[in-house]
């Protein structure tokens, strides 16, 4: 039974599956938008969005809180100091996922994942 199980599994075991998790969001913190399969996009959304719900309180909780995420220095100052103040007024919804067809070799359904413009 599948009681107390949330998110996908990515056909991974735990500690991959986490690292995969928090290059995926480091990459799209940095770049803002970023190519990778459907199930990948959709897996790695909550969890960006609520890095970037902790990065609108620029105090040193939150920055403590990214870096235990993010891999990268550079990706937590880009949170605090740019994506945090972008949204600050929005309530929530930071990423779409918008859909791009399948991968030539595989088939695998492709998304590209990015920040919304206000």
């Amino acid at each position: 039974m599948k009681h107390n199980r949330k998110g996908k599994t990515l056909d991974r075991k735990n500690g991959p599956r986490k690292a995969l998790l928090r290059n995926l969001a480091t990459s799209l913190v940095l770049y803002e938008r970023m190519n990778t399969t459907l199930a990948k996009a959709k897996a790695v959304r909550p969890m960006v969005e609520k890095l970037i719900t902790t990065g609108r309180k620029k105090t040193l909780t939150s920055r403590r809180e990214l870096a235990k995420v993010l891999t990268v220095e550079s990706a937590v100052n880009k949170v605090l100091e740019e994506l945090g103040p972008r949204y600050a007024t929005r309530p929530g919804g930071y990423t779409r996922i918008i859909k791009i067809g399948q991968r030539q070799g595989d088939g695998a359904e492709m998304a590209q994942i990015q920040f919304v413009k206000d």
